[in-house]
């Protein structure tokens, strides 16, 4: 039997996003040997060009789409999206192309607002939200609190959450080594890995540093990533006298990441919203315990206490009053180091992931209806 054509929508695999780490973990799981998965780049990240390049693109696009789903003899369109008014107003193109050419379509939204956050109250938006949902054949989302929150808003539509995944292989054999200072106690090393985004709460992590500081800690973060507010951030660490425990290590990959992860005694996500982040998947793999707020997916992952100690946004001393418990509790680390490790191997690996996302491809790909109620 000749394997179903899937189109996957997202950004270029090789950009620093959430969305293009799904991407590259679908490519790398057992999905790509039993399907063809045929990558369709979509959004400006990862390319270079003008303002009339991108609007020249912005417009052809969804007709290459076509072509392509002509061309490939595709079954499935697997649209990667976020619920922000960028991505929504961007990707309805696509979602539209990919209906008017009778093909099936997976709707994963990676985050964003919730639909009636996003609607703000118009009744017009939100009919149109709700159509636009209405279009695909299977909704998928990330977290328990966006499973409810579509299911109640476009109750005809199948509605499954899928959360991310990553491969534990490359985790499970790394080595922690020795938190420094007098028995783990006098020194911390946190880490962050992500975009250097206001929203991710680094301005906040910045502060509660500088306060761990007057508590006799001897804190150590290191930031890897790049965004808007790099340099900001830098002056921002100058301003509060706290660049001395602060490194700036830019976009860390493979074995570097690895190696961060490995060393961290404390990995701090202390975002506004969050869809779930592979970053938070990833540190907790590696046995590092984390610092969180309760938004999007990161509840459903972290329980407070066990895995880590959740936070709430905007908030600089709860974040230093966490580092600052975990930083004396060495004992209370070791534990959450392995209920991270243990989490994520049970919940989050790629097989997990591969198999559910198998299940819709099959029923789609055979013609079936999806039910309104899908469990996994």
């Amino acid at each position: 039997m000749p394997r179903s054509v899937v189109l996957v929508l997202g950004p270029h695999r090789a950009a620093l996003s959430g969305v293009s780490a799904h991407l590259n973990a679908l490519f790398a799981s057992s999905l790509a040997a039993e399907f063809v998965l045929v990558h369709f780049q979509v959004g400006s990240e990862g390319r270079e060009e003008s303002r009339l390049a991108r609007l020249v693109r912005l417009f052809v696009s969804p007709f290459v789409l076509a072509i392509t789903i002509v061309k490939r003899d595709a079954s499935i369109v697997h649209l990667n999206t976020s619920l922000n008014a960028r991505a929504y107003w961007r990707d309805l193109a696509y979602l539209v192309v990919a209906k008017l050419c009778g093909i099936r379509i997976v709707y994963q939204v990676h985050g964003g607002l919730l639909p009636r956050q996003f609607s703000g109250g118009s009744s017009v938006l939100c009919a149109l939200l709700r159509a636009t949902l209405r279009l695909a054949d299977v909704i998928v989302v990330l977290a328990q609190s966006e499973l409810a929150a579509y299911r109640a808003f476009v109750p005809s539509r199948p509605v499954v959450a899928v959360p991310n995944a990553i491969d534990c292989r490359h985790y499970a054999a790394l080595l922690r080594p020795r938190s420094c200072g007098p028995d783990g106690q006098a020194c911390l090393q946190i880490a962050y890995v992500g975009r250097l985004a206001r929203e991710k709460g680094l301005y906040e992590l910045l502060q509660a540093v500088h306060a761990t500081r007057t508590q006799g800690l001897q804190p150590r973060l290191t930031i890897a990533g790049a965004g808007p507010e790099e340099d900001a951030l830098k002056r921002y660490a100058v301003e509060l006298g706290v660049a001395g425990d602060v490194e700036f290590v830019g976009p860390v990959f493979g074995e570097d990441k690895l190696k961060l992860l490995a060393a961290a005694d404390v990995f701090v996500l202390a975002s506004y919203n969050e869809g779930l982040p592979y970053a938070l998947l990833e540190s907790m793999a590696a046995g590092a315990p984390v610092v969180a707020t309760p938004v999007g997916a990161i509840p459903d992952v972290v329980a407070d206490g066990v895995h880590g100690l959740l936070v709430p946004p905007r908030d600089a001393a709860a974040i230093a009053r966490a580092l600052a418990h975990l930083a004396w509790d060495r004992k209370l680390r070791a534990r959450m180091s392995a209920a991270c490790r243990s989490r994520i191997s049970s919940a989050y690996s790629i097989e997990r992931l591969s198999d559910s996302l198998r299940r819709i491809y099959v029923e789609l790909s055979q013609g079936k209806p999806m039910r309104a109620r899908l469990q996994f």
